[in-house]
């Protein structure tokens, strides 16, 4: 009898232990468990310089913000290769382009059969799923679940291919990724951890706002000080780019035309807001700088529209964690695949090893693990990101890959032997924008980069980022910098030789060169109020 009350006594307190736990887990909520869930948040050409928590003057993000403020800001994030595809092979893989196959957006595809950290993660029993953009050509793999746009995909009402069936859904394509992020949460298998990357294509070109977006007042946005860069004191391949605001920039971009792929019912919207405004540039008959500041007016607003939107997104699914119990054992990474430019230089897009495009967001937060409103400044990097999630989970990372876990500068420990320079490489060239293929080394202070063309042929650039933030001259070759010159030298060949960069690009790197068509004078590009045809691949 003693024995039975004994064992009566042992169940009863087991199932106080255990009912709640099971209930729990009916409602989402989160488990005491060392492996945490992952929710990675990824955006397509979000600028640092457009989030209110790395100090804009641009626009306010009060829930990207939440994130930095309950955990960290890193304000040092660079990417391997700055443009779409290759950001996002880099961060799937762990390497850079020359050793994950994916070059450029122009004719590369990502093999799928590599590992991937996705893989490695449901290998070590997480349920895994990738909603939004893709844009790597091939199937996803390494996922229980996928829901893609294909190729750029579209904002209004846009086709997708959920687990290889396509299908069209309707309303705005940041809220739909939002929406179905939020049913593959609610209807996850809750007796695993999981890992979600949730995919905007927002900001990206030809940045469409959200159609509630447009009834809200116009302002005047502040315009950066280089906006009318003369591109003296660099070479040849920042004079010769195609990515400027005043010539490049198409009537789709301006929304001087609207998308094609409306309803009749947003298409009323779309015209009640922007044919008074097109109606009244097309009378001014702008031209010169005024037609410059109309198109970095328009810019500003479509873009920061789209970041509107990114943001109300961050905040339904970070207040859904919160309302389940989740937020307890989530990690939470907010990133994009590159910078972007706001009008600097006169330019949009990304591509070069400048700070506006080298520099990505990245913001993370992981309770009880990581201090909040803390800062990190240290180079990390996109190439970073799968080592970094594969510790959080307790998996190994393969030994080839080419980054570096984060997790010790999450708790607040700098390694003593943390890098203090890292690699650049961009290869989509000739391609759109005519951005020349270069590579270089960058530390905290100062950036080398060679600039090559097709033949072999090109030049050296070195910029000093502390007696010129703004990167408008370069010293290379200066004499008071010999020696600075020659320790990056020296550098760079040390960082090629441990990446194993060829010494010359592969085939699959090259691409074939494109029609040459007419070009407005580099000298007077804002003469051209509607110049430029082709569409960023980026």
């Amino acid at each position: 009898m003693k024995t039975l009350r004994s064992l009566a006594i042992l169940f009863a307190a087991l199932a106080v232990l255990v009912l709640p736990a099971a209930s729990g887990r009916a409602l989402g909520a989160a488990q005491p468990a060392s492996r945490p869930n992952i929710l990675f948040i990824f955006t397509d050409d979000h600028a640092y310089q457009a989030i209110s928590a790395y100090g804009s003057k641009l626009n306010r993000t009060p829930n990207l913000d939440r994130i930095a403020r309950e955990g960290m800001r890193f304000d040092r994030c660079l990417v391997t290769n700055s443009i779409c595809g290759p950001s996002r092979a880099a961060i799937l893989t762990g390497k850079y382009s020359h050793r994950n196959g994916f070059y450029n957006n122009t004719n590369n595809r990502f093999d799928g059969s590599q590992t991937t950290f996705p893989k490695l993660l449901r290998q070590a029993g997480y349920q895994t799923a990738i909603i939004g953009k893709w844009h790597l050509v091939s199937d996803p793999t390494g996922f229980d679940y996928w829901d893609i746009l294909p190729g750029q995909g579209q904002y209004y009402n846009p086709p997708m291919i959920r687990n290889g069936e396509r299908l069209k859904r309707d309303g705005y394509v940041t809220d739909l990724i939002t929406d179905l992020s939020l049913e593959w949460l609610k209807n996850r298998d809750a007796s695993k951890p999981f890992l979600l990357m949730a995919q905007h294509k927002a900001p990206h070109r030809e940045w469409a706002p959200n159609l509630k977006h447009l009834a809200e007042p116009d302002r005047k946005y502040p315009e950066p000080d280089t906006l009318f860069d003369d591109y003296s004191g660099r070479g040849k391949a920042v004079r010769s780019q195609d990515m400027e605001i005043g010539r490049t920039m198409t009537p789709g971009d301006l929304k001087l035309t609207a998308p094609r792929y409306l309803t009749p019912e947003q298409r009323k919207l779309w015209d009640a807001y922007y044919e008074p405004r097109n109606e009244e540039f097309r009378r001014a008959n702008l031209q010169g700088k005024d037609l410059v500041r109309w198109k970095y007016q328009r810019y500003m607003h479509d873009y920061l529209a789209c970041v509107a939107s990114v943001d109300e997104s961050v905040g339904r699914l970070l207040d859904y964690l919160k309302e389940t119990g989740l937020d307890r054992n989530t990690l939470v990474v907010y990133a994009s695949d590159q910078g972007f430019y706001l009008g600097e230089h006169g330019w949009f897009d990304k591509r070069w090893i400048f700070e506006e495009s080298l520099r990505t967001p990245l913001l993370v937060k992981w309770p009880g693990q990581v201090k909040p409103g803390s800062v990190n400044r240290d180079i990390v990097s996109n190439v970073d990101f799968a080592q970094t999630l594969l510790e959080a989970a307790g998996a190994p990372a393969p030994a080839d890959m080419q980054g570096r876990s984060l997790v010790p500068l999450l708790k607040g420990r700098t390694p003593s032997d943390w890098r203090a320079s890292f690699y650049y490489h961009y290869y989509e060239f000739p391609a759109v924008h005519d951005v020349a293929r270069h590579y270089g080394v960058v530390t905290d202070r100062h950036k080398l980069v060679h600039f090559y063309e097709p033949d072999g042929d090109g030049y050296w650039e070195l910029y000093d980022r502390k007696t010129d933030p703004k990167e408008l001259r370069s010293v290379y070759g200066k004499p008071e910098y010999a020696r600075v010159q020659a320790e990056l030298e020296a550098e760079l060949a040390r960082l090629r030789k441990e990446l194993k960069v060829p010494d010359q690009d592969p085939p699959e790197a090259l691409i074939r060169p494109m029609p040459q068509r007419p070009r407005p004078a580099a000298a007077a590009p804002a003469s051209q109020p509607l110049a430029g045809a082709r569409r960023a691949r980026g």
